[in-house]
Order: C-alpha cells, then sequence, then structure tokens
C-alpha cells in the first residue's frame, strides 16, 4: 500500500494537472470569442450612459422584517412587492405607499426564494424544508392571524434556493434546489410535470442557486449553479441541457435574461457579471470591479437586473454597494450604495418593477428600499 506521502504527492500531482487543464480550456475559449461588444462600441463613438446622485433617488424604505432579507419580487402589473426575510416571513408591500397588505408567517423560517404568481393573487417560497409553499392572498385567515399554505410542493431532495413561475401561467412553476436539479411544477395539483438534471449526464453538479424564464420563449429557461455553470434548458426537453455556459469561476448566484430574449446575464462568487448571448453560444461582455482597498478579494455578486431597455445592468454586492453598469462599454455610471439612504449591510436581492420605472433592493439590514428615476429617461 502507497504511503501517506506517496498519496499526496500523488494528490498534489493530479491537482497541478487538473489546475493545468482548466487553464487550457480557459485560453482555448478565449480564442473563440469572435465578439467584443466593448471594443466595437467604442469603436462606433458610444459613450456611456450619463447618471447623476440626483437620476435615481431612494422614494422608498419599506421597515417591517427583524432579519434579514433574503428574497424579493414585484407583481407584473400591479405595485406591489413580496419580500422573503430570515425573521421567517414573507411580507406584501404595496411599492407606492410603503403599506404591508399581508404578513404571512411560515411554518419553517428558513426561507430563501419567493415569487409572485404572475395574476397577482399567489405568492411562493422556499428554503431549507426542501418544498415550495404557495400561498393564496386571498385566503382567510385563521383565529390566531396566520394564512393557511394552499399547496405543498414536494419531492427535491434538497433545500429550494429559487423558484419562479412560467410567465402568463399561474399553474405552472419552476423551482431550482439543492439535489441539483430545476423541477417543473404544476401548481394545481401540486404533481411534478419534469425534472430537468439528476441523473441525467447533462444537468448540474451542484446546488442550483438561480434560474430565469424567457419571458418572449417561455419554453426556454437558463439556470446558474455551484458548479460554475449556466444551463439552457427547454421544457420540452426534459431529459438533457440545451447548452451549458462557462466562463465564472465561483458560484453563480443569479441569472436574468436580457429583454430581447436572446441573451442573459449573470453574477458570481468570482466577483463578476457576464453577458451571454444564446445565438454565438458564447459570452458577450464582463462586468468587473476593482477589488476593495483593504481586501484583495472582489466582494460576491448577489443578485442581478436589467433596465427595460437593457442598457443598464444593475448589480448588488455582499459589501453593500448596487452598481449600474453600461452594458455596452462595461462601464460603472452609478454606484447606489454611494447615495444618500442607501442599505448598511449586504445586498441580497434586487427587481425591477415591471414598467422599468423603480429599482427595489433587499438587504442584510432587514430593511427593502425603492428607488425612483427622476425624469423621463428614453435609454433606460
Amino acid at each position: 500500500m502507497a504511503s501517506v506521502a506517496e498519496l499526496k504527492e500523488r494528490h498534489a500531482a493530479a491537482t497541478a494537472s487538473v489546475n493545468s487543464l482548466r487553464e487550457r480550456l480557459r485560453q482555448r475559449r478565449q480564442t473563440l470569442l469572435d465578439t467584443d461588444v466593448e471594443k466595437y462600441s467604442k469603436a462606433q463613438g458610444r459613450t456611456a450612459v450619463s447618471f447623476n446622485q440626483t437620476d435615481l433617488v431612494c422614494c422608498r424604505t419599506l421597515q417591517g422584517h427583524s432579519g434579514k432579507v433574503y428574497s424579493l419580487d414585484w407583481t407584473p402589473e400591479k405595485n406591489w412587492i413580496v419580500s422573503a426575510s430570515q425573521d421567517g416571513r414573507l411580507i406584501v408591500w404595496n411599492a407606492l405607499t410603503s403599506q404591508k397588505t399581508h404578513a404571512i408567517k411560515l411554518h419553517c423560517p428558513w426561507v430563501i426564494t419567493c415569487a409572485f404568481a404572475p395574476n397577482g393573487q399567489s405568492v411562493a417560497c422556499g428554503g431549507l424544508n426542501s418544498a415550495c409553499s404557495i400561498f393564496n392572498l386571498n385566503s382567510q385567515v385563521d383565529r390566531n392571524g396566520n394564512m393557511p399554505v394552499s399547496k405543498l410542493l414536494t419531492g427535491p431532495k434538497g433545500y429550494v434556493l429559487s423558484c419562479q413561475y412560467v410567465p402568463d401561467q399561474e399553474t405552472r412553476m419552476i423551482t431550482g434546489s439543492g439535489d441539483p436539479t430545476c423541477v417543473l411544477w404544476d401548481v394545481t395539483t401540486g404533481q411534478r410535470i419534469s425534472i430537468f438534471g439528476g441523473e441525467f449526464p447533462s444537468g448540474h453538479t451542484a446546488d442550483v442557486l438561480s434560474l430565469s424564464i424567457n419571458s418572449l420563449n417561455t419554453n426556454m429557461f437558463v439556470s446558474g449553479s455551484c458548479d460554475t455553470t449556466v444551463r439552457l434548458w427547454d421544457l420540452r426537453i426534459a431529459s438533457r441541457a440545451v447548452r451549458t455556459y462557462h466562463g465564472h469561476e465561483g458560484d453563480i448566484n443569479s441569472v436574468k435574461f436580457f429583454p430581447d430574449g436572446h441573451r442573459f446575464g449573470t453574477g458570481s462568487d468570482d466577483g463578476t457579471c457576464r453577458l451571454f448571448d444564446m445565438r454565438i453560444r458564447h459570452q458577450l461582455q464582463v462586468y468587473s470591479r476593482e477589488p476593495d482597498r483593504n481586501d484583495n478579494e472582489l466582494p460576491s455578486v448577489t443578485s442581478i437586473a436589467f433596465s427595460i431597455s437593457g442598457r443598464l445592468l444593475f448589480a448588488g454586492y455582499s459589501n453593500g454597494d448596487c452598481y449600474a453598469w453600461d452594458t455596452l462599454l462595461a462601464e460603472v455610471v452609478l454606484n447606489l450604495g454611494t447615495l444618500q439612504n442607501s442599505h448598511e449591510g449586504r445586498i441580497s436581492c434586487l427587481g425591477l418593477s415591471s414598467d422599468g420605472s423603480a429599482l427595489c433592493t433587499g438587504s442584510w439590514d432587514k430593511n427593502l428600499k425603492i428607488w425612483a428615476f427622476s425624469g423621463h429617461r428614453k435609454i433606460v
């Protein structure tokens, strides 16, 4: 039998070999990138979006949670927001008045994700109880003021890390979990329709942290994972991923489709955001910031969202910053973390209203903030 020293030597050699192959693969992928959006845009004389500190202002602070805010979602049509917190509650807010319309106490306080149904009548949440709970907001509360669960989606073997309703379909939902699979559900019956990944070789190999459904082609969705990849799926083909996208070197915490439906953005623990194009099957752009002065590592990107036109990419960071990137030129045009009334903790989630007029951010400081665009900005 090999000695401990020999085993350590073999392990070191294998690690070096894997790292060498990984670097060669990265360089090979880099040579295949035939599009540089930033250089092309500058060659065409494009200039960055002009922003000053009064163009996006904090007009509301939503206070009510007693724990870290982990997730938020807007209704597609109304000015309502649902938020999930470590205090074990879902709160539904009226974004115009800051009033709470519902405060739902959860059986499992460890909630991680939440979503509004397309019709605004139901909300869903998931977490460490390995299930997705659906609440009908029109349900009567019991004598203790608690709202009953209208449907419980059970089946994932790992905790539920992301959930999203299929646009314009109140009866269909997709969840991502730590097992690591994505599941398409029939919300009415509580039954699984399709499982994406799992025993199939093209699936994720680690926790599925995020997902995004293409609103222009609802048969397609992307998922981001701790395995540092993004996978493109077709709801009609559950047996395999349509495509796998590489580039990140850390967990992918957030994925979002670009408004045109042909591209999608990602945010990762490696501190970068990236833009991928499904038509050319490659990465288009990298949005990378400088390391903090007191730290050599880049803060993690926790959540991203695109403006209505796609010209701006909003990215929340673990150090409390929230950047507005010019997607064409990969330049930061505004940092909400430096503005008046900004958050005092990690930005954990963010999202834009359906009309693009307001941005909501959630934080570990237990608050949500609504940022409104002042004036009429056609490019946003």
